[in-house]
Parts: C-alpha cells; sequence; structure tokens
C-alpha cells in the first residue's frame, strides 16, 4: 500500500474518462489499497483513481468513520425534489470551496474486489462524495457544475495559485 499523490487542476487525466475495470487483478488490488490509504486522512471525504493518476472506474470513500470503495460505479438514483447547495471542495482543487447544486440523495451501484454488487448510497455529504467521485471518473470536475458567475470566481482563483 502507498500514500499516492494527488493530481491537481490542470493534469489531463483529471479530464480524461476513466476505462471500466474488467478483469480483478493483482493491479486493481494495489489499486483499492491505495485509494483506500490515501483517502484515510483527516478533511478527505473521497478520492477517485484518475486523482492519483490511474485511469480506472474505482473510488474510495472516507464519511462519518467509514472507508469503503466500489469499483465500476453507476449513479443509478438520485432524488428529483431535494436538493444541497453547500460549498464543496476536490482535493484537485486545493483549498477551494464553492456552492455546488447537488442531489440531497444519491444510491450508486458497482463491484468488489470479489466481483460481487456493491450498492453505496446517502443523503448530504454521501450523497454529494458519491456524485463528486463518479464525475471526476467520467473526466468532470466540481467546477464544471458551478454557476456561471460562481465559476468565473473559481477560475479566477485556481489562476491566482499557480
Amino acid at each position: 500500500m502507498a500514500l499516492r499523490e494527488i493530481r491537481t487542476v490542470g493534469d489531463p487525466v483529471l479530464r480524461t474518462p476513466c476505462d471500466p475495470i474488467t478483469t480483478i487483478d493483482d493491479r486493481v488490488r494495489s489499486l483499492v489499497e491505495d485509494l483506500l490509504e490515501t483517502v484515510d486522512m483527516e478533511g478527505r471525504a473521497g478520492l477517485a483513481a484518475n486523482q492519483i493518476g490511474v485511469s480506472l472506474r474505482a473510488f474510495s470513500w472516507n464519511i462519518d468513520d467509514e472507508i469503503g470503495y466500489v469499483l465500476n460505479p453507476t449513479i443509478v438514483e438520485l432524488s428529483e425534489d431535494e436538493y444541497q447547495d453547500g460549498d464543496e471542495g476536490c482535493l484537485s482543487v486545493p483549498g477551494l470551496w464553492f456552492p455546488t447544486h447537488r442531489a440531497w440523495y444519491a444510491r450508486v451501484v458497482g463491484t468488489d474486489l470479489d466481483g460481487k454488487e456493491v450498492v453505496v448510497q446517502g443523503t448530504e455529504l454521501m450523497a454529494r462524495c458519491l456524485q463528486h467521485e463518479v464525475d471526476h471518473l467520467d473526466g468532470m470536475l466540481y467546477l464544471d457544475r458551478l454557476e456561471r458567475s460562481v465559476r468565473k470566481k473559481a477560475m479566477r482563483a485556481i489562476r491566482e495559485q499557480l
């Protein structure tokens, strides 16, 4: 296992949709170990594989003292009538938080390392995490979901950090 370096905005791996995991081998097992170890730090809610430079569909989470992972996740349900607009941040956009519109509830289906179906669901922070991490695997950053005026502020703040 290894604590992996987080790729930051501007790295093309973050904008590239990740490939599905078709074979669970030692490489995938090692990836999951690295995702779990790297997300297991104070202030980290979720981590997608491409954030550590691996373009495979997998992510880990660390919410309410529960750490887990899912391979090949797909969002299968979002609340249609309840939303949240709180501030969202990202390890790949360090130190910046912006109000991001997300569904209040989300449910994701994927698999574990044994190929068994995994269902991960939750409200509030867990729902936000699930949506955020699946976006990463699709090559999106939360910045893409910001309202236009907020996105302009975010991009200015990112340029000032460089």
